[in-house]
C-alpha cells in the first residue's frame, strides 16, 4: 500500500489544518481515476465541524493541482490556501477556473508535489463549503481538461473498460504512428484571403490556414460562395493512402469536419458539405476510407463538435459569459464565431446537425477506428458523454480522444506539437499530435518543413515514452501534398520500416532517453526481455549505451534491426560496449535489439 502521508492546508481565513497521520477515516476511500485524479465528495469524507477528512489511493505520482467546487451561492473572492507535504509548506491562491453541474471549480495557481504512490490522508476547511475536492495532474490542467463529477464517471468507467474499448484501445497503442489530415475548403485559400497573408490580417487569430474564415471574419454567405470552387482530383484518395502506407503509418485521421462547418463527406442533415455546396461529386471520406482500408491502415476521422463557424451559432458564447460574468468566472472566447453566427441556438445545432453527423460517419464506415474531437469550448458534461454514449451504442470498438471533452476521453493528447516530460505522464495512453512545417492546413507560403532528423527525433522521444505520433500533412485544394513533405515522409518511412521491432507493439522502459549530443544519444522502449535502443546518427566504431551496463540486466545478444545482424558487444559496470566495425546503417541511424538473460 506504500506509507501514508499527511497534507498540510490552510484556507478560507486562514485556518491552519494539520491531519493527523494516524488518524482514521471510517468511509469509503478515494481512488485515483484512470485519469490520475482524485475526486474526493464530502459525502465520502470524516466530517469534523466545517473540517473534512479524506483517505485515498494514490497509484501514480506527480504534481498535482488542488481543485475545490463550491456550491454557485459560495462564489465569493478567491480563497488563499497553503498546501504542505510533509511538512514542506507551499503557499497557493484559488481562482474561479469554471463551472460544472456541481458548482464553481476553485484552483490552486501552483501544485503540490505527490513523490510516492500509496495510501494518503488529506484534510480541507474552507469558508467555500465544498461539495468536493479534486488532485488534479498539473499536465491535465495545462492542457485546459475539465475533470467531471461523479455523476456520470461510473457509466463512462464501464463502457471505457469494456472488453471492445480495451481491444480497440489495445490496437491503438500497438499501432504508435499516424497521419493526420487538414484539408477542406480553406486548403483552396492557401492561407490568405483577398490577397492579405493570414498573419498579416487585422484579426487575431492562430495564423494557421483552417482557420482562415475566423482570422479574417469571411461571413457565413461570402465563405459557401467560396466554397463552390472546391473541386479536388480524384486521384487523392488512393495516393494519400499510399503516402501512408511508404511511411510506415497505421492508422490515418482526417477532418471530416473542421471549425468552418463544412463536411467532407455526404451528410443527409445539412448542405454545407462536399455533395451540396461543392463542385465535387462523390464522398471524399467514404473514397479515403475505402483506399486506406485497401492499404490494411486502421481509419479515424476528426469531427469538430465544438465549433461550427457556419451552422454553430455562437457555441452558446454569450449565455454562458452572462451567467460566468454574473458570478466572476472568465470565459474565453477563443474561436467562437461572434462576427456572424447562425440564427439558431447552440442547442439546436448539437440536436440537428452534430449528435446526427457523427452517427452518420459510424453508420458509413462499419470499421471505423477512431473519433477524434476538437474544439469542445463551451460543451457541458452532459453533452460530452452523450457523444461518448452514443457513440458506444451505435459501434463500441471506437475509442476517442479527450476533446470530446471533459476526461471522457478514451485516451489523453499531450497538446499540438507537444510531447509530455517524464513528470507529466499520465495513467491514460497518450498521443501527440504534430505538424510537419508550421500550419495544419495547407499554408502556400509555409516553407518552415521540418527535417526527417527533427521528426525522427520528435518520433522516438514519443515511442519511448509509450505514446502515439499523429503527424499532419495539409494537402493543397486539389488534394496534392507538397513536395517537401512527401520527401520528409518517405524517408521517415525507410528509417520506421527498418526499425519497426523497436516501434510497434513495444513498451516504456525504465529509462526514457540518454545523451547529450547527437553522437551519444539513444531513446529506449522494450519489449518482454528484449530493449530496444534507437539512435538517429550513423555509428562509427565502438558504441556505449550506458543504460545498459551490467546493473540493468545480463545480455545475451545483441541484433542490428532491419538486416538481421548480430552484433559483438561487451558489458562493463560503465556500459554496454558494442563493436559496429564494418557495419554501415542509414543517414538517419539505428535501432538494436538488446536481449536480457532471464
Amino acid at each position: 500500500m506504500g506509507t501514508s502521508r499527511s497534507i498540510l492546508l490552510v484556507c478560507g481565513a486562514g485556518a491552519l489544518l494539520l491531519l493527523n497521520a494516524n488518524a482514521a477515516v471510517q468511509t469509503v476511500a478515494p481512488v485515483q481515476r484512470v485519469n490520475s485524479s482524485v475526486v474526493m465528495d464530502v459525502g465520502q469524507a470524516r466530517v469534523e465541524g466545517n473540517r473534512c477528512n479524506w483517505e485515498f489511493e494514490l497509484k501514480v505520482s506527480g504534481d498535482y493541482l488542488v481543485q475545490l467546487i463550491s456550491p454557485v451561492q459560495n462564489a465569493h473572492g478567491n480563497p488563499a490556501v497553503t498546501v504542505g507535504v510533509d511538512g514542506v509548506s507551499f503557499s497557493k491562491t484559488l481562482q474561479k477556473v469554471f463551472i460544472i453541474e456541481d458548482g464553481i471549480v476553485f484552483q490552486s495557481d501552483k501544485p503540490v508535489t505527490i513523490a510516492q504512490a500509496g495510501t494518503h490522508k488529506i484534510a480541507v476547511q474552507s469558508e467555500l463549503s465544498p461539495v468536493m475536492v479534486r488532485l488534479v495532474p498539473q499536465a491535465f490542467a495545462k492542457s485546459r481538461i475539465h475533470i467531471s463529477s461523479n455523476k456520470y464517471y461510473d457509466q463512462w468507467l464501464k463502457m471505457h473498460q469494456s472488453p471492445q474499448k480495451q481491444a480497440a484501445l489495445a490496437r491503438f497503442k500497438e499501432s504508435r504512428f499516424g497521419m493526420f489530415i487538414h484539408w477542406g475548403v480553406y486548403s483552396m485559400a492557401a492561407g490568405s484571403w483577398k490577397g492579405v497573408k493570414i498573419e498579416d490580417s487585422p484579426i487575431d487569430g492562430p495564423g494557421v490556414a483552417e482557420w482562415l474564415m475566423f482570422t479574417f471574419n469571411i461571413p457565413r454567405q461570402e465563405y459557401r460562395e467560396f466554397a463552390k470552387q472546391f473541386n479536388p482530383d480524384k486521384s487523392f484518395a488512393v495516393n494519400i493512402a499510399k503516402l501512408a502506407k511508404d511511411t510506415g503509418i497505421k492508422y490515418v485521421v482526417i477532418t471530416s469536419k473542421h471549425h468552418d462547418g463544412f463536411g467532407l463527406f455526404d451528410s443527409a442533415c445539412s448542405d454545407w458539405d462536399v455533395t451540396g455546396a461543392s463542385s465535387y461529386e462523390g464522398d471524399l471520406i467514404k473514397e479515403l476510407y475505402d483506399a486506406c482500408r485497401g492499404e490494411g491502415l486502421d481509419f479515424g476521422v476528426y469531427y469538430s463538435h465544438g465549433h461550427d463557424w457556419m451552422d454553430g451559432c455562437d457555441a452558446n458564447y454569450a449565455n454562458v459569459k452572462k451567467y460566468n460574468d454574473s458570478l466572476g468566472v472568465p470565459t474565453r472566447p477563443n474561436g467562437k464565431n461572434l462576427w456572424d453566427p447562425s440564427p439558431n441556438s447552440f442547442l439546436e445545432y448539437l440536436e440537428n446537425k452534430a449528435y446526427p453527423q457523427v452517427a452518420e460517419l459510424i453508420k458509413l464506415m462499419p470499421d471505423l477506428r477512431l473519433i477524434w474531437f476538437d474544439g469542445e469550448g463551451l460543451i457541458t458534461e452532459a453533452q460530452a458523454f452523450r457523444f461518448y454514449k452514443m457513440i458506444y451504442d451505435l459501434n463500441p470498438n471506437i475509442i476517442v480522444n479527450r476533446r470530446i471533452g471533459y476526461d471522457f476521453g478514451d485516451y489523453i493528447d499531450a497538446g499540438d506539437n507537444k510531447t509530455p516530460e517524464a513528470a507529466d505522464l499520465a495513467a491514460k495512453h497518450f498521443e501527440t499530435c504534430g505538424t510537419a512545417n508550421h500550419s495544419w492546413g495547407f499554408k502556400a507560403h509555409d516553407h518552415a518543413w521540418k527535417s526527417t532528423h527533427e521528426l525522427l527525433c520528435n518520433f522516438v522521444d514519443i515511442v519511448s515514452k509509450g505514446g502515439n505520433y499523429l503527424l499532419n500533412i495539409g494537402p493543397d485544394g486539389k488534394g496534392h501534398v507538397p513536395e517537401p513533405c512527401v520527401k520528409n515522409f518517405q524517408e521517415m518511412g525507410v528509417w520506421v520500416k527498418m526499425n519497426a521491432d523497436a516501434i510497434f507493439g513495444t513498451t516504456r522502459w525504465t529509462t526514457f532517453h540518454e545523451g547529450e549530443t547527437k553522437d551519444t544519444e539513444f531513446w529506449f522502449s522494450a519489449r518482454e526481455n528484449k530493449v530496444y535502443a534507437m539512435a538517429l546518427t550513423p555509428p562509427t566504431g565502438r558504441v556505449l549505451i550506458q543504460s545498459l551496463k551490467k546493473s540493468a540486466g545480463s545480455v545475451a545478444a545483441v541484433r542490428l534491426l532491419g538486416v538481421d545482424r548480430m552484433l559483438p558487444c561487451k558489458q562493463t559496470e560503465q556500459a554496454l560496449e558494442i563493436d559496429f566495425a564494418g557495419v554501415t546503417t542509414g543517414v538517419n541511424g539505428y535501432a538494436v535489439e538488446v536481449t536480457l538473460k532471464p
